[in-house]
């Protein structure tokens, strides 16, 4: 596990996470989540809500907001880099 913050304006860049699951906590602030194949789908993420991310899912977190959002992550690997395939294809949407 680890704590995340994404700052005002962050933006990561679109991957996965190869035969991995993610679970993230968002403990403070929020972000939106980009997902699906090609990232079409989208939904905000708030304090005290949880998100599931199926392994091998495409994703992409962004934080429009003014404040940093600061999240708990947990991966299904013990190393929270393990697995990451980056997808610059989908980096533009």
């Amino acid at each position: 596990m680890t704590v995340a913050t994404l700052p005002p304006g962050a933006k990561a860049k679109a991957h996965l996470h190869r035969g991995i699951e993610t679970a993230i906590y968002v403990m403070d602030g929020e972000a939106e989540m980009w997902f699906g194949p090609e990232l079409g789908d989208q939904l905000v993420v708030r304090a005290g809500e949880y998100l599931y991310i199926p392994a091998d899912m495409p994703h992409r977190v962004e934080n429009r907001s003014a404040s940093d959002c600061t999240a708990l992550i947990a991966h299904t690997a013990p190393d929270d880099q393990a697995g990451i395939v980056l997808l610059p294809e989908l980096d533009a949407r």
